[in-house]
């Protein structure tokens, strides 16, 4: 059997481990298996390309296999679960390097030999690196403002969004001037530095409400930077996965859009979870009750069914495990407990699944949200554990808010409603949460895992 015969049978064999594995992440209980599935794709890629015909040492290939791998295994072992969009907004920035770095060595090696390159050719070097250029900053961005290296609200300042728009089309203006004239070599370089400029310009006035979005619309960008270098490097399989990739990542993005009822130019260029000024003029003063984890226990003592909803503050606090410890407290009492799942609470899309899945917390414990929102009105107790935005009530009617027209979970309907959380500050959206001040609210002030290790102690007494 040729070794041409053995790379396109492994390729096709990825490329269908690559579609089952899609797929089967389109469900919690096949998630897993979805992962297995796709892992074991590209390790029959990485092997399949082993056998191309163009390599003539491995060397290279051996050690970057063996650095790689150290590198990937300790990020898994030792990276905590709040970290992971942290990781993968790097791990689209580097993907979208080796995209880039693909594309100049070709370009590279056409004028070292003198050859003339067409124009379709140019189309996909070019697509590739503009692409791959603004995605690399643009991520290395979201990165800082996920791991808080950066400011969280937009940054902005004045005519930001034409300097942008007018930057995005020169660096447009210049790929296609390089599709018509490939012998343009030292524009190249220049469309290559601006994109790079591009990412990091349009990632800056974004907020950190808006990084689930963001996270997820650079993921369809590398997709699509990949799809173009298969095309440049005539590689099947990764014209096949880059396009699974760049479709998949598109089409989340959308949902993410609807799920907040926000377009995709909102998004990008709304600057929402900026903290609005105030016109001048009194303010209303609103109060809060503290309450004690004392009290907070003995109100889920006499509760049939309490709701538990998770947000970045349990991401922080790292307190899925606690959360889980309390849930089966409240399970050996026969109180019925369920987990509802806004879209986009956290800081990507299913961070509150990867985190309770993590905790071991059964699938069939986490509703969606348009699944459980009419059961609020029948539930006893509410526990929000550092939610903010995806629970205020704000979002149903106050127009002038950044929240407004956003699906929220109603926890405001439920009989009573308990808020872990260290202080009343406000959301990524910049909006102070009604839901504190509601009277039928118990704010129980701290940091949550300390608040539920107290109420775990407390449950079984």
């Amino acid at each position: 059997m040729s070794n041409d015969l053995i790379l396109q049978l492994l390729y096709l064999g990825a490329s269908v481990l690559f579609i089952m594995g899609l797929k089967a992440l389109s469900s919690p209980k096949s998630a897993r298996r979805g992962m297995n599935y796709a892992a074991l794709g590209m390790l029959l890629a990485v092997v399949g390309t082993l056998f191309h015909h163009e390599i003539i040492t491995y060397e290279w290939i051996v050690a970057g296999f063996i650095i790689g791998s150290l590198i990937g295994g300790a990020m898994a072992i030792f990276m905590p679960m709040t970290a992971m969009p942290q990781r993968i907004a790097l791990s689209h920035a580097f993907g979208a390097l080796a995209a880039v770095l693909v594309g100049v060595v070709e370009f590279q090696k056409f004028h070292a030999a003198g050859a003339e390159m067409t124009r379709g050719w140019m189309a996909a070097i070019g697509f590739e690196v503009l692409f791959g250029s603004l995605t690399i900053t643009g991520s290395f961005m979201a990165f800082g403002k996920l791991q808080e290296l950066i400011s969280g609200p937009p940054i902005t300042y004045k005519f930001q969004n034409l300097t942008n728009l007018l930057l995005f089309f020169t660096t447009v203006g210049m790929f296609c001037y390089l599709v018509f004239d490939p012998s343009a070599h030292e524009l190249f370089y220049v469309m290559i530095a601006l994109g790079l400029l591009s990412g990091v310009l349009m990632v800056l006035p974004i907020g950190g409400a808006d990084m689930p979005v963001v996270v997820s619309l650079l993921n369809s960008y590398a997709g699509l930077a990949a799809a173009a270098t298969g095309f440049v490097i005539e590689n099947k399989v990764l014209i096949i996965a880059g396009s699974l990739d760049g479709a998949s990542g598109f089409f989340l993005s959308i949902l993410m859009s609807r799920a907040m009822n926000r377009s995709f130019t909102n998004v990008l260029f709304g600057a929402v979870g900026a903290v609005k000024s105030e016109a001048g003029g009194p303010t209303e003063q609103k109060t809060v009750i503290r309450y004690t984890p004392e009290d907070a226990a003995e109100m889920m003592e006499n509760a049939q069914s309490v709701i538990v909803i998770p947000g970045y503050g349990m991401a922080v606090a790292q307190a899925q495990h606690t959360v889980q410890e309390m849930a089966e407290q409240l399970g050996q009492r026969g109180i019925k407990v369920r987990y509802a799942i806004h879209p986009v609470a956290g800081r990507m899309p299913g961070h509150m699944n990867v985190l309770l899945a993590e905790a071991q917390v059964p699938y069939d414990m986490l509703c969606e949200m348009e699944h459980i929102n009419d059961d609020f009105a029948n539930t006893d107790v509410v526990l929000v554990v550092g939610a903010n935005d995806v629970v205020n009530p704000a979002a149903r009617y106050k127009k002038d808010s950044p929240l407004y027209g956003m699906p929220i979970l109603e926890a405001d309907k439920a009989r009573s409603i308990i808020i872990l959380k260290r202080s009343l500050k406000p959301g990524f959206a910049g909006e102070d949460n009604e839901l504190f001040y509601d009277p039928k609210t118990m704010m129980v002030f701290g940091d949550a895992k300390a608040t539920l290790t107290k109420l775990v102690q407390l449950l079984k007494k």
